[in-house]
């Protein structure tokens, strides 16, 4: 069900991944993935403009959208969510920064890092220091340093932004890794902000649990979650934020419209279409990201063997360690000499250099090509 785009429909469809990308230039740098959007999606949103959903969108939580979320909770994560405590927000971002303004102290935010780049501003946006839990960059395991969050949280920090599964490690935490991360957060009366816009796309061997799903994270955390990385939709504005306690939700809701507004209502039409009737294609998507990961291994062994990656859980975005051959900015190197278009590592952990984030939602070829590009450039 997953049909790869050519070059041509690919320069047409992803205006900023492939668009801005310069002649000759392979792209694999920003999240969004190169096959056709789904048929469910397609025909929903080719309906609504035939039936002009081109107005605003209704400014209520719950609906239609509220219950295709649950739905989508229940049968993919074993979640209970209540439909009407179900919000939209243009995207996970600015919900972040709604979260933080509408509930957060003003107290730093702790941000795990590597970390999702455009959010390493955002403590800064709602008048806060942003404080970071460093994952060590040679540990074998990418795990959350409960100590130091701890000491963070002591010395005066209110609110984590947890990104699970993660980007850019590829991480899907384990429910006693969340339970650990509940038990400092209560300790210390915090908050957690849980951005969890890839948990539709964990690969097989682990499993996705909600932050809001583990016992005792209700009265202090809220999720987000929105349909537009799995379908590649991120062009039509609509994510969710997702609450377990009425109280919060309430708070939510209660917001001045000019704080949360400007979601699209065909983002609406399109998060409903692929959370109700997208299973077949997701599951499609997942086997075709479970080959290419697979094929991501088998190629940095043959041309990049020096290169060190953990194994991914999540998402279509590989963390790659490339210090072992010596560039302080490696796509950089393989931008100039390969004409390959990677993620520079800085751009997620300030400072860290040799490492790169590589987009794998592409053909099979075009993988097989960006790894023979990065290995000619960086040998």
């Amino acid at each position: 069900m997953i049909r790869d785009l050519t070059d041509d429909e690919a320069r047409r469809a992803l205006v900023l991944k492939w668009g801005e990308a310069p002649e000759g230039v392979l792209p694999a740098w920003v999240a969004e993935m190169d096959y056709a959007p789904a048929p469910v999606v397609t025909d929903a949103l080719l309906a609504a403009v035939r039936d002009g959903v081109l107005g605003y969108p209704a400014f209520i939580g719950g609906g239609g959208l509220g219950s295709a979320y649950a739905g989508f909770a229940r049968r993919h994560y074993g979640q209970a969510v209540d439909p009407e405590q179900v919000l939209p927000v243009v995207d996970v971002t600015a919900g972040v920064r709604v979260l933080l303004d509408v509930l957060s102290g003003p107290g730093a935010v702790v941000m795990p890092v590597p970390a999702y780049s455009p959010q390493l501003a955002v403590a800064e946006i709602t008048g806060r220091k942003r404080v970071d839990l460093v994952v060590d960059p040679d540990a074998e395991r990418a795990e959350l340093d409960l100590d130091e969050l701890d000491r963070l949280f002591a010395d005066g920090a209110q609110t984590l932004l947890l990104t699970q599964p993660h980007n850019p490690w590829g991480r899907v935490f384990t429910r006693a890794e969340l339970e650990g991360v509940r038990d400092v957060v209560v300790r210390h009366g915090a908050r957690v902000v849980s951005d969890e816009i890839h948990a539709p796309l964990v690969l097989p061997g682990a499993e996705h649990v909600s932050y809001l799903d583990i016992e005792g994270t209700a009265d202090h955390a809220v999720t987000l979650v929105a349909a537009s990385k799995a379908f590649n939709t991120a062009g039509l504005r609509c994510a969710q934020i997702v609450t377990a306690d009425p109280v919060t939700a309430q708070r939510l809701r209660d917001v001045p419209m000019a704080r949360n507004d400007s979601w699209s209502p065909l983002g609406v039409v399109a998060a409903v279409a692929a959370y109700t009737h997208g299973d077949p294609w997701l599951a499609s998507l997942v086997e075709r990201l479970d080959q290419q990961r697979t094929l991501l291994a088998v190629l940095l062994s043959e041309h990049l063997p020096a290169a060190r990656m953990r194994p991914l859980q999540a998402t279509y975005l590989a963390w790659i360690d490339l210090r072992a051959y010596g560039h302080e900015r490696p796509a950089e190197v393989a931008l100039e000499r390969g004409k390959v278009w990677v993620a520079e590592g800085d751009d997620y952990h300030p400072g860290l250099s040799g490492h790169v984030r590589v987009n794998i939602a592409t053909s099979a070829e075009r993988l097989g090509e960006i790894v023979r590009r990065m290995a000619v450039a960086l040998g």
